[in-house]
C-alpha cells in the first residue's frame, strides 16, 4: 500500500506559476512510476505527466509540454509539478498517482486505470 497527499495548488493569475507537491509513505518509494493527471468539471480525468522510479523517464502530454515539469525527490519520497505559464485552461483539480513496477511499460501509463494509488486532488484555478 502506497498513502499519496497532494499539496501547493491554488489560485494564481494566468501567466503565473505553481509548484504541486505528493508525498508518498507505505512503501519504497522508487518502486513505483509516479504520475500526475487532472480533472475539470465535467471532463474525464487527463494525463498531465509521469515519471519512472529513478527519475531518469519522463513523459509530459503535449498540452503541457514546454510549461510543465515532473520531477522527484527520491530522498524525500516526493513528486513534484513544476507548472509555469499556466493558463485558465488549466483549472482541474490535479491527482498524483502510482504504480509499482513491472505491471506496465513506461510509455502504458499515461492511462488513468492503470494506476493503483491516488491522491485526494489539490484544486488549481487559474484566473484570466
Amino acid at each position: 500500500q502506497v498513502q499519496l497527499v497532494e499539496s501547493g495548488g491554488g489560485l494564481v493569475q494566468a501567466g503565473g506559476s505553481l509548484r504541486l507537491s505528493c508525498a508518498a509513505s507505505g512503501r519504497t518509494f522508487t518502486d513505483y512510476f509516479m504520475g500526475w493527471f487532472r480533472q475539470a468539471p465535467g471532463k474525464e480525468r487527463e494525463f498531465v505527466a509521469s515519471i519512472s522510479g529513478s527519475g531518469s523517464r519522463r513523459n509530459v502530454a503535449d498540452s503541457v509540454k514546454g510549461r510543465f515539469t515532473i520531477s522527484r525527490d527520491n530522498a524525500k519520497n516526493t513528486v513534484y509539478l513544476e507548472m509555469n505559464s499556466l493558463k485558465p485552461e488549466d483549472t482541474a483539480i490535479y491527482y498524483c498517482a502510482a504504480q509499482i513496477l513491472g505491471l506496465y511499460t513506461f510509455e502504458e501509463l499515461t492511462t488513468a486505470r492503470r494506476y493503483s494509488y491516488w491522491g485526494q486532488g489539490t484544486q488549481v484555478t487559474v484566473s484570466s
